[in-house]
């Protein structure tokens, strides 16, 4: 359980930088602030995944609540209008508790008024419980704020909207925009006002200073009367709620699934693989999904790759790593594991999505032993992928006379889009060529296996030859470390933390005296307790602190620190320097754990700032760094204690 007093509650600037998620295992999500103040477009309480014909859609963006005590109105919400906050629910709040569930509890009037959420699991559907303690009633109103917009756009008053309110047994039905899902409420016991108004002008201050504003439109609202001791529960369902749900019972339902999944234990580990959970989610066909980033909801053939062995190897969840793998293979185009026209994947076509495949698939050999399923089901698309880098593609991607594997394309290996930075590196960039390499001879391994000893040779071949010439090309004497990227000008020697996988992939290019140097560099330079930096802070170009008040325009490859590059930097530590190397992960593990107290509660953001006080940035919450952290938990081998109860103030 993690708990949150008045001291931070009553601070907007605290509450509003502690974020709360919740996932229905579906691809939609519930989200917001410990306020229930949204900052982000990305907030919302039903927010549903893309079921053809209906894209990603947020529904329900808010609820605004009032309780009225001996006759007095007391407004609970609070929002950002860029001029004003309001209402002023903020000086009500008195603690907010995750445990698992999100609740937010307010004190007025000698009353204590909460508010649980829960986002149902497989079901396009919230619920939220209100509960009363005190001596005497109180009135309580609720009033929904739709938005019916994908994440990334945002509403503005219009003539289009629908008022008009359909009543279906217990049930209002809504329909406001032509094209678009209903929703259907419920709230036993409440009487529904038809009172339709337009809310103008809510601003998301953790989308920037320039992102637009929204307009957000209510119906009307539920009365009742809470009588002390009572719960009440506000149900909200796309489509339509099925007849028999009774929403205590699948609240608390939802409450024990998640607990279970962490074995019903607290701290670092439990929250991990908790968080896990959120991304992996049902597709079409009865297949699965990896969703990389909430609150974009993105999913990323390439994102899913690099995070499986956290999400599904550590955790126990072999069944459904064999899913996503045959889901992935089913995908290869050539030498790229690429999105079917249908998939709203995204980041398939990457350059380097193949090699991660391959090594995805030898990291499945070593969790699982599973040499039978490799062999029936992948063994052919992966020596298909390997020949198809071999033998070059329509984008430019192709075997140098060197061996190294070259690229028009930039490489992007932290998978920005193109408003999260992410540097243009083309020609032969170093992450490439260590994952060409492991590939290389992963595939020879495995073509020996099969008794293609003549392919075997041929790659093993192909990784000799790359890596003499990679060691050519990349390695600087006088500056102790790897170059980023080589082209037809030159090799650049900016520091970034991508030379990282030459040495902690399952093949290491370099041989132990190079790889300490470059252990040493990273960790005098790159290392921070949240991850390591994507630039040094020496060069011109290093940015490492975000300016007020949105924390997403800090471009992320110019210094932000990356929660899952930390992985690497062990993976690559405990092979250079053995056993011994494990006590310095737990020391950076116990110290990176208070972070899940701060920022997005029990889970972990894309990144943080690469300086002091290391706020997070970017997605709220990042399949790969859950996954990578996770990993790097698991093979150190013992649980932490925990995490701290009290955040820092200031993250």
């Amino acid at each position: 359980m993690l708990r949150l007093g008045a001291d931070v509650v009553k601070d907007v600037a605290l509450a509003s930088r502690r974020e709360w998620l919740l996932a229905d295992g579906l691809g939609g999500w519930a989200a917001s602030s410990v306020l229930g103040l949204n900052t982000r477009g990305g907030h919302g309480l039903l927010v549903t995944a893309a079921t053809p014909p209906y894209p990603r859609l947020v529904l329900l963006s808010r609820v605004e609540e009032a309780v009225t005590c001996d006759g007095v109105r007391y407004e609970l919400g609070t929002n950002d209008y860029g001029t004003a906050l309001h209402p002023r629910g903020f000086e009500h709040a008195d603690a907010f508790v995750l445990d698992p569930l999100p609740t937010l509890t307010w004190e007025v009037a000698g009353r204590r008024i909460s508010r649980t959420v829960a986002r149902l699991h497989h079901e396009p559907a919230v619920v939220l419980v209100y509960q009363l303690e005190g001596a005497e009633p109180a009135s309580l109103e609720v009033r929904p704020l739709l938005a019916y917009r994908e994440p990334e756009q945002r509403q503005r008053e219009n003539a289009n909207v629908r008022a008009e309110v359909a009543k279906v047994g217990p049930d209002l039905i809504l329909q406001p925009y032509t094209g678009c899902p209903p929703l259907a409420l419920r709230m036993a016991g409440a009487a529904w006002e038809a009172d339709a108004h337009w809310y103008r002008g809510f601003r998301y201050v953790m989308d920037g200073e320039t992102a637009p504003s929204e307009d957000l439109f209510s119906p009307g609202l539920f009365r009742l009367v809470l009588r002390p001791g009572s719960t009440a529960a506000f149900t909200a369902w796309a489509i339509a709620i099925p007849p028999s749900t009774d929403p205590m019972v699948r609240v608390a339902g939802e409450r024990r699934r998640i607990r279970g999944l962490g074995d019903a234990n607290e701290g670092l580990v439990p929250d991990l693989r908790r968080a896990a959970d959120g991304f992996l989610v049902r597709a079409p066909g009865a297949g699965r999904a990896v969703v990389s980033n909430y609150p974009s909801g993105m999913k990323s053939a390439r994102e899913a790759l690099i995070s499986l062995p956290g999400l599904c190897f550590s955790t126990g969840r072999f069944d459904e790593a064999r899913a996503l793998l045959l889901s992935l293979t089913a995908q290869v185009e050539g030498p790229r594991v690429g999105p079917r026209p249908s998939d709203e994947t995204k980041g398939g076509d990457a350059l380097d999505t193949g090699l991660w495949w391959v090594v995805t698939v030898d990291r499945f050999r070593e969790a699982t032993g599973d040499h039978e399923f490799i062999r029936s089901k992948l063994q052919g698309a992966l020596l298909a992928i390997l020949e198809g880098y071999r033998a070059g593609t329509r984008r430019g991607v192709g075997v140098s006379a060197e061996g190294l594997l070259g690229h028009e394309d930039g490489a992007n290996p932290l998978g920005l889009s193109a408003n999260g930075g992410e540097t243009a590196r083309r020609g032969f960039a170093v992450e490439v060529q260590a994952l060409w390499y492991s590939a290389l001879i992963i595939g020879a391994d495995l073509a020996r296996a099969a008794g293609q000893t003549a392919r075997a040779g041929e790659w093993a071949a192909l990784a000799a030859r790359a890596r003499e010439s990679f060691l050519r090309a990349f390695w600087s004497d006088r500056h102790g470390y790897l170059a980023d990227v080589v082209d037809g000008r030159g090799a650049d020697f900016a520091l970034r933390p991508h030379q990282l996988h030459a040495i902690g992939l399952p093949h290491a290019l370099l041989p132990r005296d190079k790889a300490q140097r470059v252990l040493e560099v990273v960790r005098r330079t790159l290392l921070t307790p949240v991850g390591v930096r994507s630039l040094a802070p020496t060069d011109p170009n290093y940015e490492g602190a975000a300016g007020e008040p949105g924390l997403l325009a800090l471009p992320l490859d110019r210094g932000a620190a990356w929660p899952c590059l930390a992985a690497l930097y062990f993976d690559a530590l405990i092979r250079v320097h053995g056993e011994s190397a494990k006590a310095e992960a737990w020391r950076w593990v116990d110290g990176f754990a208070p972070r899940l107290g701060g920022g997005t509660l029990a889970t972990v953001p894309a990144a943080f700032e690469g300086d002091e006080p290391h706020r997070p940035l970017g997605e709220m919450a990042s399949a790969r760094a859950v996954a990578e952290v996770l990993r790097l938990v698991t093979r150190l081998g013992r649980r932490p204690t925990g995490r701290s109860a009290r955040p820092d103030p200031r993250v």
